[in-house]
């Protein structure tokens, strides 16, 4: 196995990832306080990245599951999910103060069909970059790079769930995750549309 290929799929995927690390540790902030969270975050990120890797190593193949014109459109997805999370966090806040956190803890994380929903919308960037590379790279590269993307997926989760838990990055986001986590999802979406030119924009 060419080192040089596994270095190269390491920093590809490094740079086209970074942002997933903020939202995977806004994810494990957010079911920290339910059982089995962590499990259902890692599976659905793993299965939004399966389906962005799917869908780069078919159209390197050159089908087109996608048709280039509808990948912005994608950011319909994580802005729909955020505008969801601020609904919830504006119900909660109306609670009251005695019941949030009991309110919050029943509503725990993210289930791993949101996760993966987001990741894949938030992959549209990485579609594009991944297809030349699969292309260039041939049926052995290609596995290659899916092997090491698969591998960092687990590190990734790990490296969340890591800042997830520190403590003074743990305590702001217990306080402030449930208004990030609308915030960044709403972000990425809009930036997914305006950048990809979705509706005129």
């Amino acid at each position: 196995m060419d080192l040089g290929i596994i270095g190269q799929a390491a920093g590809l995927f490094a740079v086209t990832n970074i942002d997933d690390i903020l939202i995977l540790a806004l994810f494990f902030a957010q079911g920290a306080s339910r059982r089995g969270s962590t499990r259902q975050i890692v599976l659905g990120q793993y299965l939004g990245f399966a389906a962005i890797l799917a869908v780069a190593v078919a159209a390197a193949f050159g089908a087109t599951f996608l048709p280039e014109s509808a990948i912005p459109y994608l950011g319909l997805l994580p802005l729909a999910l955020g505008l969801k999370a601020a609904w919830q966090a504006w119900k909660d806040h109306r609670v009251g103060d005695g019941d949030e956190e009991a309110e919050r803890a029943r509503a725990g994380g993210p289930g791993p069909l949101e996760v993966a929903a987001v990741t894949f919308a938030n992959g549209g960037d990485n579609i594009g970059v991944y297809v030349p590379v699969f292309a260039t790279a041939g049926v052995g590269g290609m596995t290659v790079y899916a092997a090491v993307f698969l591998v960092l997926v687990a590190v990734w989760c790990f490296a969340g769930k890591f800042f997830a838990t520190r403590p003074v990055i743990a305590k702001a986001l217990a306080r402030w995750g449930h208004v990030l986590l609308p915030l960044v999802l709403i972000a990425i979406g809009l930036l997914i549309l305006i950048e990809g030119g979705a509706f005129g924009l």
